[in-house]
């Protein structure tokens, strides 16, 4: 497994990323994998999932109707090796981009399903989270959560089908998935709004 440090990864994240709200969706990214990492056992590569966290929408900011079809160049340009580029690519699976090609990378570590999984799902769940008093994911609950996310208005750029397919590769229900990463995303809340501030 090809090492990238976290500030390796976090650098190349803000050399093509300048938005504030890019750069928190890859810290949430982050740090949701990396709860998942040891939440399944995988403690030993917190770090490895997180970075491929933090570099998942490499170049969604600037090439957003090419996305997943621009990161390889820009990842091989900062010198990532091809394991992580694969992991990047494949978050991007089934789904076709604004140029019109359709992402073909199939996730396959149970790292990349785990991503392709929560992706979407963070943004849902942050904006349901921005909609309460609190405007934490703390004092959410599962039911509020599942609410929100039957209602096909709500956050409707956040790709149900997707968060579906990827419960279905890890062979989870839907409802372990929306708890699990709503659970992610309070323990790691803390951590996620001090990077940002």
């Amino acid at each position: 497994m090809q090492q990238l440090t976290r500030d390796e990864a976090l650098a190349i994240l803000k050399k093509y990323n300048k938005e504030p709200f890019h750069i928190q969706h890859a810290l949430t990214v982050e740090a949701v994998m990396k709860w998942f990492a040891k939440e399944l056992g995988y403690g030993d590569e917190e770090e490895y999932w997180g970075n491929i966290g933090l570099l998942h929408d490499i170049d969604f900011e600037l090439y957003p109707d090419e996305h997943c079809l621009k990161a390889p160049e820009l990842l091989r340009q900062e010198g990532v090796g091809e394991e992580i580029i694969h992991s990047v690519v494949s978050h991007g699976y089934a789904i076709t981009v604004g140029c019109g090609a359709t992402i073909d990378v199939v996730p396959e570590h149970e790292m990349e399903k785990v991503l392709y999984a929560v992706d979407e799902l963070t943004g849902l769940i942050w904006a349901a989270a921005l909609m309460r008093p609190s405007k934490s994911t703390k004092d959410m609950e599962l039911k509020s959560l599942k609410k929100k996310y039957k209602s096909k208005g709500f956050a409707a750029g956040c790709s149900r089908e997707v968060i579906e397919r990827g419960a279905n590769m890890l062979g989870w229900d839907l409802d372990k998935l929306l708890s699990m990463t709503l659970q992610a995303m309070a323990d790691s809340e803390n951590i996620i709004n001090q990077q940002i501030s």
